[in-house]
């Protein structure tokens, strides 16, 4: 079978949402051809669509291994990297009630190289404002979520976590004047 064919097939299923057969495709296609750097390029960003990002950065690297100058492949690289950063640090934050100071700093850090990595990753950019409220770094939490709203204005949602940053800021504030 032709490259070409097996692109055709992954598209099929991808056009049908089953993204489990187009990955199959896909992988055919590189066992055909380990060299086409595009056909790593696409399973990539498949496997990202997919929320496998292990497999998803694999096949990055391998894109831009194969094709340096290529300038999507390195952005798609720093995106799905930028991705599974922040799912390292809501894995690390999300759910708990007794998360340590010491592993909110951690998050901090995965999220701002997050944003360094894809700066228009915005779901980095809420976490970052979420988990810099939970350090009572209020302040620094809207500033961060300003920056956030700037890049999308348009995002209603956002306005309604300044809303809900900034009632935290004068809840904090007003407690600590009682003290």
């Amino acid at each position: 079978m032709k490259p070409d064919n097996y692109i055709q097939k992954a598209y099929h299923f991808i056009l049908q949402n089953d993204f489990e057969e187009a990955l199959r495709w896909f992988e055919a296609a590189i066992l055909a051809n380990p060299g086409d750097a595009e056909v790593h390029y696409r399973c990539s960003i498949t496997y990202g669509r997919s929320g496998r990002l292990g497999q998803a950065i694999h096949h990055a690297k391998e894109a831009v291994r194969l094709q340096v100058d290529k300038p999507e492949y390195h952005l798609h690289l720093q995106h799905v990297e930028a991705l599974q950063l922040v799912q390292e640090a809501r894995k690390m934050v999300e759910g708990k009630t007794d998360t340590q100071p010491s592993e909110l700093y951690q998050a901090v850090g995965l999220l701002k190289s997050a944003i360094t990595k894809d700066p228009l990753h915005r779901e980095a950019y809420v976490w970052l404002a979420l988990v810099y409220s939970e350090l009572n770094d209020h302040p620094l939490a809207i500033a961060t979520l300003k920056e956030v709203i700037s890049l999308y204005p348009q995002e209603s949602g956002l306005q309604h976590i300044m809303e809900e940053l900034k009632k935290r800021l004068k809840s904090y504030v007003l407690d600590s004047s009682t003290e």
